[in-house]
């Protein structure tokens, strides 16, 4: 179908769908509707797309497919759909840092995530973890904060990478410490996590769906985590409030349209998206990745895009953290 009359059949579909309460892009014919996923097949973001690609498949009653749009740190994939039509045929599936932290992170992008997206439901959220091994002493947060001034030499913390969430997040927690906390950046958690056991380094930031079974079979000891609530995953640990430490982080998943986007489409897919999430085979699926699942109305995400730019901007200062390109 050429574009034009493709685009058109689009805007048809939803006249109807205001008519008759038929939903929206359900007779889209064979054009599939393509999920971007900035990133590499394989991981756990990869499969929550096909997971909610299979869903809204069924849901919509039409094609849809997951595009893997690598390079750039995700940000290729966030171009792509910046540009794409915005008639609900092109979505982006993403973790928060392309659309909430990378404005803070480098000097010029080619998009503007507040501008350029149209957001369409949160998925599920994740925390982070603080971590030590079994040759530090300390068995609590404040206890680890005066282990690491007593021994200033061995203030380090390891994470999966250099600018990673992990990263700021560590860095705003020495900041909001007192600490000279060094950071080590590792090429993933596996690695890092290696390293803490052996008495390399003596900590570790990451996500708490790294740091699980390593905690509960005694190798390390998990000493805070980042959300409001505890984790379910450790509901045995504080969190960082709760050990004394004012400081608070979440990561997600979000979908994201183009800017534009009609807003009964929005709804539409906000709708099958949200149904996908709740349903208990996908809420199974997402706890096991180490996803809290969400499903959050546009709006509430827009909202929470705001309020976690505005919470990773220092953090990211206080890494000191300049990417190379």
């Amino acid at each position: 179908m050429h574009r034009r009359k493709f685009v058109l059949s689009i805007a048809l579909t939803g006249a109807l769908a205001a008519t008759h309460g038929m939903p929206a892009l359900a007779q889209v014919g064979e054009q599939p509707i393509r999920i971007v996923f900035p990133f590499t097949a394989g991981g756990s973001g990869d499969a929550l797309s096909r997971l909610i690609a299979d869903k809204m498949r069924a849901g919509l009653k039409a094609p849809v497919i997951v595009e893997n749009r690598t390079g750039a740190g995700g940000r290729l994939g966030v171009q792509a759909v910046k540009n794409a039509a915005p008639d609900g045929m092109t979505l982006l599936l993403v973790p928060i840092a392309p659309v909430a932290v990378y404005q803070h992170v480098y000097k010029s992008l080619d998009y503007d995530p507040f501008t350029d997206l149209q957001p369409v439901a949160q998925l599920g959220t994740f925390d982070f973890g603080i971590a030590v091994g079994p040759h530090v002493p300390a068995k609590t947060l404040k206890e680890l904060v005066a282990w690491a001034k007593a021994n200033p030499k061995e203030a380090n913390y390891g994470t999966p990478a250099a600018g990673t969430l992990p990263h700021f997040l560590g860095a705003l927690f020495g900041q909001r410490a007192g600490l000279d906390f060094r950071h080590i950046a590792y090429k993933g958690s596996a690695a890092a996590l290696t390293d803490m056991i052996g008495g390399q380094i003596p900590i570790v930031v990451t996500t708490n769906s790294d740091l699980v079974e390593m905690h509960k079979g005694g190798r390390i000891r998990v000493l805070a985590t980042s959300d409001a609530q505890r984790s379910q995953f450790l509901p045995d640990i504080p969190t960082f409030r709760e050990a004394g430490y004012d400081l608070q982080a979440t990561g997600w998943y979000g979908v994201f349209a183009p800017a534009k986007t009609p807003p009964d489409v929005i709804e539409k897919l906000n709708k099958v998206i949200v149904e996908a999430v709740k349903a208990p085979d996908v809420r199974e699926r997402l706890l096991a990745f180490g996803l809290q699942p969400t499903g959050t109305s546009a709006a509430e995400l827009a909202v929470i895009m705001k309020r976690d730019s505005a919470f990773w901007a220092p953090a990211v200062k206080a890494s000191g953290f300049t990417p190379e390109n």
